[in-house]
């Protein structure tokens, strides 16, 4: 950048900011401030650190016990339902003995996160040693509460990564200025998502810390995966996670400028008390995390032993441009080791990522895939447009859709934003639950809840007639928690339980970049009925059944160029075919529509494909608005007894079209999507 553009943006940034950087020995005093107010008192003095009695730590414990340095031993668990994989993680954090690190994108301060601080601040007063992680797009930005965690305990150390302009909390000036002067590193992220216990178990996979990330949100969730790894491969995942702490841009949280400026003016603040919206919800988790019982069923009788596992991830040293003969070279890790797999596949390839947008690269190393005299079965689920949180990327991956089918041989299933069969307790997603076995019950009950889920919207909405997900019923019924038992009269009395809550709107994506940051612009679009929704986050692989693979990779651009990732790679039979049923189960009709090309038309169809394609061709005036494909919704019948896929004959007989944006109520977002399909493809890199 030319050297006044950059002086002028930095001088709007100091004039919007009102925050000037601290001079070296504000910071040092700052940082004293936070070490001589934190607690050294202990409250254990046990060898184990009076850790919960942890049947998940005795599974990891087993795992070394059974291995060998030439044969490792490991168990792993998939985490699919939200809040499953936060009672896995409270409990994990009760049984640490020695050592906590946590390292994430993005981390609240709604039920869920607050409810894992508290973990970790008792957990460092037990005596473990705990670290905490935080990129700093996404990271916690109240003052108060990063003041009161730097100087919280001794045992306690929180960093910040890559924080723009030395700062947690960010403003329009910010955002402009990171524009003008430092793109390419405001854009370079930390999207690892790693928790490990005593070098000794670990969970990798999409999720952050967030309600919407455990089913807690009543507007909008994310469905999403983790696996939970016991053995020798945890003290990799150690390792990488010290290479971030130590890097040069994890900053501990004293030392940022906003931060330090509040330590020196008002010393270290209260952490304020939390404020649960949901405390019943709260209580219920917190138990089942000491439930040994619960917690055996749930995640210890369901881990398989696998024979080789390998933790893989990015190395900070990726967002710097390295010769190829450089001593500290080849730190981007993620991505060679995700494309090796795919171009490795003999039969199958089962692909999960909630934003289907491909860079050059991996076009060519799906094509190379098509051109074999047998090419390999390519699945791939990912969001439509009415689940995604991030309808721009959605828009740039629909203008593709004829390449990604035709040319890639991919075959696209888009997920719904009111599935009927997802992994998830669907009384957290409503703000009345649904009626136990036995009441009242809505048509279209889920399976999940005892039943079937048989019919689907008419004209397309692809969730049921709306009763069992979008629509609160409050007629009298005794609501019973499938785990807990909890009992309610009905569903006005949960609510008057539970108080009111008001739903924060928070920007979820994690794909934006600075300038399109708004919410106004880059949030889920509206639907056409009521509830709470869902939208995909997993990402995952599996490749030919044998290889099964969960981390935080979205196989986009942005993951090959901006952040850092990791991931999780098993090679063993049965555990891809657990992550491949698990994948495919979002692919059934209950879930997801099937997208496919459109019934030709009797007359010019040969020239709308033409022009389509021509019009796909355009960098910029990608103007025809008849495209190749569209979603379908599936038909069952006497004729139609199970799903076809696309390329069956009588496909168009079992399958009725609904439209390229169903169950969206586009209103005038209708034009937004066409424009960025037009004019969107230089976005694709950043995004």
């Amino acid at each position: 950048m030319n050297p006044l553009l950059r002086v002028l943006a930095l001088a709007t940034v100091l004039m919007g900011s009102g925050c000037a950087s601290l001079s070296h020995a504000q910071r040092d005093r700052a940082e004293a401030i936070a070490v001589q107010a934190r607690s050294t008192q202990v409250d254990c003095r046990q060898a184990d650190r009076c850790a919960l009695d942890s049947p998940l730590r005795a599974l990891a414990g087993r795992a070394f016990s059974e291995s060998t340095p030439q044969q490792p031993r490991h168990y792993a668990t998939l985490l699919d339902e939200g809040e499953g994989a936060l009672v896995a993680r409270l409990n994990l954090l009760r049984s640490a003995t020695r050592s906590i690190d946590l390292q994430t994108y993005i981390f609240d301060k709604d039920d869920s996160a607050r409810l894992v601080i508290d973990e970790l601040l008792a957990a460092s007063r037990r005596g473990v040693k705990v670290r905490l992680l935080i990129d700093q797009l996404s990271a916690i930005s109240d003052l108060q509460i990063l003041g009161a965690l730097a100087g919280a305990h001794e045992n306690f150390q929180l960093r910040i990564y890559n924080p723009t302009f030395g700062k947690a909390r960010l403003n329009y000036f910010d955002y402009a200025g990171s524009v003008l002067c430092c793109f390419r590193r405001f854009n370079q992220r930390m999207h690892n998502k790693l928790l490990v216990i005593d070098d000794a178990i670990g969970v990798v996979g999409g999720r952050n810390y967030q309600d919407d990330y455990y089913d807690w949100d009543r507007e909008y969730n994310f469905r999403d995966r983790d696996v939970l790894i016991a053995g020798p491969e945890a003290r990799t995942m150690a390792a990488n996670f010290d290479a971030f702490w130590r890097a040069q841009r994890s900053v501990p949280a004293e030392r940022l400028n906003d931060v330090g400026r509040t330590l020196l003016k008002h010393g270290v603040p209260v952490l304020p008390p939390a404020q649960f919206r949901r405390p019943e919800r709260v209580e219920r988790v917190s138990e089942e995390a000491n439930d040994v019982a619960f917690v055996t069923r749930s995640f210890v009788d369901t881990a398989l032993p696998v024979a080789s596992v390998r933790y893989v991830a990015d190395l900070p040293r990726k967002h710097r441009r390295e010769r190829a003969d450089a001593p500290l070279a080849g730190q981007h890790v993620t991505e060679p080791q995700l494309d090796a797999l795919i171009s490795s596949a003999q039969h199958e390839v089962i692909l999960q990522t909630p934003y289907l947008v491909l860079s050059k690269p991996a076009q060519t190393l799906f094509r190379e895939l098509r051109k074999r005299p047998q090419p390999p079965r390519v699945v791939v689920s990912s969001n439509s447009l009415a689940a995604t949180d991030n309808p721009i990327v959605y828009a740039l991956s629909y203008k593709y859709k004829r390449r990604n089918m035709r040319e890639l041989g991919f075959n696209i299933f888009e997920f719904k934003p009111f599935p009927l069969d997802a992994p998830v307790d669907y009384r957290n997603l409503l703000p009345d639950p649904i009626a136990a076995p036995g009441a009242d019950e809505p048509t279209g009950r889920n399976p999940l809840l005892g039943g079937s889920a048989a019919g689907s919207n008419a004209g397309g909405g692809g969730g049921g007639d709306g009763a069992a997900i979008g629509k609160a019923d409050d007629r009298p019924a005794r609501v019973i928690h499938p785990r807990t038992g909890s009992a309610y009269e009905n569903a006005r009395a949960r609510r008057r339980a539970a108080g009111s809550e008001v739903e924060t709107r928070l920007l979820r994506t994690e794909t934006r970049p600075s300038f399109l940051g708004s919410k106004a612009v880059n949030k889920p679009l509206p639907v056409t009925r009521k509830g709470a929704r869902m939208g995909l986050h997993a990402k995952s692989l599996v490749v030919d059944r044998r290889i099964g693979v969960v981390g935080t990779h979205n196989f986009d651009p942005r993951s090959e160029n901006y952040n850092t990732e990791g991931a999780v790679i098993i090679d063993d039979p049965a555990f891809a075919e657990q992550l491949a049923q698990s994948i495919l189960r979002d692919t059934h009709p209950q879930n997801s529509w099937t997208v496919a090309p459109r019934a030709k038309p009797p007359v010019l169809s040969g020239l709308n494909y033409s022009v389509g394609k021509a019009s796909e061709a355009l960098p910029i005036l990608d103007f025809w608005p008849w495209r190749y494909a569209t979603d379908y919704e599936f038909k069952p019948g006497p004729d139609c007894p199970q799903p076809l896929p696309r390329q069956s004959a009588d496909f168009h007989r079992c399958y009725v079209a609904v439209g390229d944006f169903p169950e969206v109520n586009v209103g005038p977002k209708w034009l937004l999507v066409r424009m960025l399909t037009a004019f969107g493809a230089g976005l694709v890199p950043i995004l």
